[in-house]
C-alpha cells in the first residue's frame, strides 16, 4: 500500500527503486521520521519480546535490518542537509537529530536486548579463535562465517561501548548527553556555512585583479552578473573562488582581505561557534568518563586501527620530527625570493601561496594554470572511469531516467567486467549557496543484507567544483582533478563491496581505515599511463605535453615538508582538543594558539582562528581522529608502491586489492586486510619516503 508521504516508501515506482527526489517537500521529514522511529521501535519491541532463545538470526541479525525505513528517511534527510537544503530543512536538524540520537541510545542501553547480545556473544564469539582471512578468498561459506563471528563481536563491543553496562542513572545521562550533542553537531555546521555565504568580495578595478588567471577572471564576471553586481568581478569563501585570488593576486591587500576572511569563518561574527565548542568539548569529556575513559581521545582510539592514543600520537610526532625542519628551511626559502623579488619585508599567511607559486614556477618553469585546458570536468570524469575500468574492470554508464534533488545533480550505472550490476552513483560536483562547501561521499544505500534480501549500494559525490560559466565550460585545477579521483575511491569501496552485512560492508570500517581507498585512488592521476587515456586538451583535443607532465612530476614533492606540517597542525590540535580537560579551557582562540605555536611557519595574525570552522572534528566524524588521514597515507604509501613495481595497471595487484580491501569491507581486522594484500606489515617509513622527507 502506497503511503501519502512519499519518504515512506520504501519501495519506489522507478527502475533501480531509485529514490523519487522530485516528490519530497521539507514538510515531509518531520512526520515521516517519527512514523519511522515508531515503526523501528514496533520492530525493537518484538525483538525483546521473542520467547526463544536469543540465537544469531533472531538477535543480532535482527538488530542488523532493525530501522530499514528509518535508516532510508534519515539518510535522505542528511545527505540533503549536506548538498542542497534551505533554512526550513536545516532548522529541522534541532528536532531530528536529537529524536535520532535518543532512539539508539535507548537501543544500546536496553538491558534486555543486552542481554539477548551478550549470550550470543558467548555462545560464538567468546573464547572461540578469531576467523582468518581464507587462503581462497572466494571462498564464500569461509566468508559468510567470518562475517558473522565479526558482527556479532562487533555488535557485543557496540554496546558495551554505547553504554550497555552502565547503571540507570548513568544511563539516562548518557541519553541526554547523545541529544544534546546531535544538536549542536548540524549547528556549528549552518554557522560555518552561513560565514562563508556571508562574505562576498566585489571589485570594479582592473588594478586590483591583476595576475588572477583569465579562466578564474570568467568565473568571478559570470559570479558578479548573477548577482546583480554592476559589472567587475565577485569572489567568496569557496576554494574554487578563494585559491586563484590568493595564488595569483598581484595585489597583496586582496590577497590579505579574502585570505583573512576565510580563517576567521564563524569566530567572533554573528555565526560564533566559540560556545559550540566549549560546549561540544565538555559533553564528549563527560560520555568518555562515564564509559571509563580518561578522556575522549581515548574513547576513540580504543576503537581503531592505531589501536591507542599514544600510538597514534607517536606516529605523528616521527612525521613532525622530520617534517618541521624541513618546512622551516621551505618558508626560508620563498621569504627570501619574495625579499628579492618584491622587497617584501615580512611574508605573511596571504603572501605564501602567491610567492610559493611564482618560486615553483622559476624552479620548474611550470604554472599549475596550465594544466586547466586538459582538466576540462566531463573528460576527467570519463577519464576516472577509463581508468577505473583498465584497473578493476568494471563500466561506468551514464544514465537519464534517475530523478534527482538538483538539475546539477548526473547519475551513473556501474557494472561488473562479467556484466554483474554493482551500484548507482550520484555525481554533485559544483558549489551552491545551498550545498557546504568541500567534498566528499555519501551513501543513500548500503550493499548487503536488507529485509527484501541483497541489495546493491546507492552512492553519492558531492562537491564544491569550479563551475562552468557563459563563455566557458568547467575547467578543473590538478587538485580538483585529485578530489574527483579522492573521493570516487570512498566510492569504489562501497560499490565493490561484496559482503553479508551491510553494517560491516564498504567503508563501514575503522575510521583510519577508511581514507586507504580514497588515497589511493588519487595516484593514477599523476601516472603518464593513465593520464594519456583521458587528458586532452578541451579545444584541441591534444594529448597533456610529456614536458609539462614531466615538470608536474618534478614539483611533487615541493613544498612536502609544509604540506607535511599543516596536516600534522590539524591532527594534533584536534588530539589537543579531545585530550585536555574542558573546564581548564576557558578561551578557544587562546588555546588553540598555544597548542599550534609548535606548527606555527609564519607570523600570528589577530582575529583568525582555525577551530571555529573545523568542520570535520565539530561537527563531523573525525573527533579526536583526523590522524586517520596521515595514518591511512601511509598505508597508501605503501600499498602503492607495490602498484609501482608491479605496473599501475598490474591485474593481479589490482585483483588483490579488490577482494582483500575494497570487497571484503569490516569482515576482519584492517591489518590482517592489509597483511593479505601486501604480504607484510606496512613499512612505517612509506610515506616519508615517498614526499622525499627521508
Amino acid at each position: 500500500m502506497k503511503h501519502d508521504n512519499p519518504l515512506l516508501n520504501l519501495k519506489s515506482d522507478h527502475r533501480l527503486n531509485a529514490i523519487p527526489f522530485p516528490l519530497f517537500k521539507t514538510e515531509h521529514f518531520l512526520p515521516a521520521i517519527e512514523e519511522a522511529i515508531k515503526v523501528a521501535k514496533a520492530e525493537i519491541e518484538a525483538l525483546k519480546s521473542n520467547p526463544e532463545a536469543p540465537t544469531f538470526e533472531n538477535t543480532i541479525l535482527e538488530l542488523e535490518l532493525n530501522g530499514e525505513l528509518l535508516g532510508y528517511t534519515a539518510n535522505i534527510y542528511f545527505n540533503l542537509l549536506g548538498a542542497e537544503s534551505g533554512p526550513e530543512h536545516k532548522a529541522l536538524a534541532q528536532q531530528i537529530s536529537p529524536m535520532l540520537a535518543e532512539f539508539s541510545s535507548a537501543i544500546a542501553t536496553d538491558p534486555q536486548i543486552f542481554a539477548r547480545v551478550k549470550a550470543v556473544y558467548e555462545a560464538e564469539v567468546a573464547g572461540k579463535p578469531k576467523p582468518v582471512i581464507p587462503e581462497d578468498i572466494n571462498d564464500k561459506e569461509a566468508i559468510k562465517a567470518a562475517e558473522r563471528y565479526r558482527l556479532i563481536e562487533r555488535s557485543y563491543t557496540g554496546f558495551i561501548r554505547g553504554g550497555a553496562m552502565l547503571n540507570e542513572a548513568d544511563k539516562k545521562r548518557l541519553t541526554e548527553i547523545s541529544m544534546e550533542a546531535s544538536a549542536i553537531s548540524p549547528k556549528f555546521s549552518d554557522n560555518v556555512l552561513n560565514a562563508t555565504n556571508n562574505w562576498e568580495l566585489h571589485i570594479t578595478d582592473p588594478k586590483q585583479v591583476e595576475g588572477i588567471p583569465e579562466n578564474s577572471l570568467n568565473a568571478a564576471a559570470f559570479l558578479a552578473k548573477k548577482k546583480g553586481k554592476e559589472g567587475g568581478w565577485l569572489f567568496n569563501l569557496q576554494p574554487s573562488s578563494l585559491t586563484p585570488v590568493v595564488t595569483y593576486c598581484k595585489d597583496r591587500e586582496i590577497r590579505r582581505q579574502i585570505q583573512t576572511a576565510y580563517s576567521c569563518r564563524a569566530f567572533k561574527d554573528e555565526f560564533d561557534n566559540q560556545e559550540l565548542i566549549l560546549k561540544t568539548l565538555k559533553l564528549r569529556e563527560e560520555r568518555a568518563k562515564l564509559l571509563g575513559y580518561q578522556n575522549h581521545a581515548d574513547y576513540v582510539l580504543s576503537d581503531r586501527m592505531a589501536d591507542s592514543y599514544d600510538t597514534a600520537k607517536a606516529f605523528l610526532e616521527k612525521i613532525y620530527d622530520v617534517a618541521y625542519p624541513v618546512a622551516l628551511k621551505e618558508v626560508d626559502e620563498v621569504r627570501e625570493f619574495a625579499r628579492q623579488l618584491d622587497g617584501l619585508e615580512e611574508l605573511m599567511p596571504w603572501d605564501m601561496g602567491y610567492y610559493s607559486n611564482k618560486l615553483k614556477e622559476q624552479r620548474y618553469a611550470y604554472d599549475p594554470e596550465e594544466l586547466r585546458p586538459w582538466f576540462k570536468v566531463e573528460n576527467v570524469v570519463e577519464g576516472l572511469f577509463v581508468v577505473a575500468k583498465k584497473i578493476y574492470g568494471i563500466s561506468v554508464k551514464q544514465v537519464y531516467d534517475i530523478p534527482v534533488y538538483h538539475p546539477d545533480v548526473t547519475t551513473w550505472e556501474v557494472w561488473d567486467k562479467d556484466d554483474t550490476y554493482l551500484g548507482l552513483m550520484y555525481m554533485d560536483l559544483f558549489p551552491r549557496e545551498t550545498k557546504r562547501g568541500g567534498a566528499w561521499k555519501t551513501s543513500f544505500q548500503g550493499q548487503g543484507m536488507h529485509r527484501d534480501g541483497m541489495r546493491r549500494p546507492v552512492v553519492s559525490i558531492v562537491a564544491s567544483l569550479t563551475p562552468s560559466t557563459d563563455d566557458q565550460p568547467s575547467l578543473l585545477t590538478l587538485n580538483e582533478a585529485r578530489t574527483i579521483f579522492h573521493e570516487f575511491g570512498h566510492a569504489l569501496h562501497s560499490l565493490l563491496a561484496d559482503g553479508y552485512y551491510k553494517g560491516l560492508s564498504g567503508t563501514s570500517v575503522l575510521w583510519d581505515f577508511v581514507e586507504l581507498p580514497s588515497q589511493i585512488m588519487e595516484n593514477w592521476l599523476l601516472e603518464e599511463e593513465a593520464l594519456n587515456l583521458f587528458a586532452k586538451h578541451y579545444q584541441t583535443g591534444e594529448a597533456l605535453p610529456k614536458e609539462l607532465l614531466d615538470k608536474v612530476i618534478a614539483a611533487k614533492n615541493f613544498q612536502a615538508g609544509m604540506a607535511n606540517v599543516t596536516q600534522l597542525r590539524y591532527a594534533l590540535m584536534d588530539f589537543a582538543w579531545h585530550t585536555a580537560d574542558p573546564a581548564s579551557i576557558t578561551d578557544v582562540d587562546a588555546f588553540e594558539k598555544e597548542v599550534t605555536e609548535r606548527f606555527r611557519l609564519l607570523p600570528a595574525v589577530d582575529g583568525t582562528n582555525i577551530s571555529c570552522a573545523f568542520s570535520h572534528i565539530f561537527a563531523g566524524g573525525y573527533s579526536a581522529g583526523y590522524y586517520s588521514y596521515k595514518w591511512a597515507e601511509a598505508l597508501e604509501a605503501d600499498a602503492w608502491s607495490l602498484f609501482l613495481e608491479k605496473g599501475i595497471f598490474n591485474a593481479e595487484v589490482a585483483e588483490a586489492f579488490r577482494k582483500y580491501i575494497l570487497a571484503r569491507g569490516n569482515a576482519f581486522h584492517p591489518m590482517d586486510e592489509f597483511v593479505a594484500f601486501r604480504g607484510r606489515k606496512p613499512d612505517p617509513d612509506a610515506l616519508l619516503k615517498r614526499d622525499g622527507l627521508l
